[in-house]
């Protein structure tokens, strides 16, 4: 049984953490972080909310296939998002795309929106890999195999 003291300060640091890690998301193009380090950060907050509160209280919360669909389509929208500059970049159309005023939020062109899928995906990655530790669905021997 979980200690309620635990269980009530978790919760209430929980939002702070995910708050940080949106802003390290948001910000990752103007100072040291990005889609990795902020997704890594709010990944931890879900396991750490899992752990607390227990899988049932999570699983209600986060559903599996809603994750996996945040997942999947944060990949594909990634990847024509990277397409596009990549086709845009070799064609000489990269002024059509302003990036604004630098050192403001909106300056990096498409690092911001790219970062933010990035974060997603490493968030919910991280989240499904400690759901299978946890659940014995990826055990030690499995992987030394």
């Amino acid at each position: 049984m979980k200690s309620s003291i635990v269980k009530n300060i978790t919760n209430l640091m929980l939002p702070f953490i995910q708050v940080f890690g949106i802003y390290v998301i948001l910000f990752g193009h103007l100072s040291p972080g990005g889609g990795f380090a902020g997704g890594s950060i709010l990944g931890a907050s879900l396991i750490l909310f899992r752990f607390v509160n227990g899988s049932s209280a999570t699983d209600a919360k986060f559903k599996y296939h809603y994750l996996l669909r945040f997942a999947c389509s944060a990949l594909v929208l990634y990847g024509v998002l990277k397409g596009y500059v990549f086709a845009s970049a070799f064609l000489g159309l990269h002024d059509i795309i302003g990036i604004g005023t630098p050192g403001s939020l909106l300056s990096g062109g498409f690092i911001m929106p790219l970062n933010i899928l990035v974060g997603l995906v490493v968030a919910i990655t991280f989240y499904f890999i400690a759901v299978l530790f946890e659940e014995g669905e990826l055990e030690h021997a499995d992987l030394v195999e």
